[in-house]
């Protein structure tokens, strides 16, 4: 929680105070995406850590960090398939007509998730943990649904930020593939019982751990790491004493 919060907000820092600094085209799905990586830090991880604190989520609390984990995965999800569609097309976000486009699709990726977290909340197919076994796992859905695209990639542009959008699509999938094996043995039994207690921890720490891995794989462009610890060493004083700039030579 802590490296998803610290790392999350460095990350939202050093695109908005040194944008000039690196080449990014493509910054609108990068901030949503470390919108969504900070929310679920911020407020998923800490729900967890809360239930396991006190035995157990309880309502309201439990159908609010079910709803929010469907729009942080939604949303994370139209991120990194937005940044690989602008890629693939090679249009950055700075025209106007473009902007329009991409913004109301992340809103979208936001509202889906909304949308389709809210169901299980009305229906009543939220179970509610009473112990501290499998609370690793939060307030999960008795059903949901998983869709998966193929996208390709091209057009890598080492100066841009975007080229670590292989490695983000790469981590999304290692991370979160435990989450839909247990998804998919919930949705297969008729009794609806959820998947074995090992196989929900360790989607939950996986999902949890994608949201650490993403800054270190931004750090790991080099630009975009000169300009973070530019931004966290420079020193911001104005020199107490003079300093020499220039020497100028007279000759007689």
């Amino acid at each position: 929680m802590v490296m998803g919060v610290v790392g999350n907000c460095l990350v939202l820092l050093v695109k908005v105070m040194c944008r000039g600094q690196f080449c990014c085209h493509y910054w609108l799905p990068f901030i949503s995406l470390t919108l969504s990586d900070l929310g679920c830090s911020l407020l998923i991880i800490s729900g967890s850590l809360l239930a396991m604190l006190t035995e157990g989520q309880r309502s309201p609390w439990c159908e609010i960090v079910s709803l929010l984990k469907f729009a942080f995965i939604t949303s994370s999800i139209g991120s990194i398939a937005i940044l690989c569609v602008q890629r693939l097309i090679g249009m950055a976000s700075t025209g106007s007509a473009l902007f329009v486009v991409m913004a109301t699709a992340c809103l979208a990726s936001w509202m889906t998730g909304l949308v389709f977290g809210s169901i299980p909340v009305i229906y009543g197919w939220i179970s509610h943990p009473s112990s501290k076994r499998g609370i690793l796992s939060g307030c999960l859905p008795m059903n949901s649904t998983r869709t998966q695209a193929k996208i390709s990639l091209i057009d890598d542009n080492e100066a841009d930020l975007s080229a670590v959008t292989p490695l983000l699509v790469a981590s999304y999938m290692f991370c979160y593939t435990p989450f839909v094996v247990a998804e998919l043995i919930l949705l297969r039994r008729l009794d609806l019982s959820p998947a074995p207690y090992w196989l929900r921890t360790l989607s939950s720490v996986m999902s949890y751990l994608d949201c650490c891995l993403n800054p270190l794989i931004y750090w790991s462009h080099q630009n975009f790491r000169v300009a973070g610890l530019a931004l966290l060493w420079t020193n911001r004083k104005p020199p107490s004493e003079p300093v020499l700039t220039a020497v100028t030579i007279h000759e007689l």
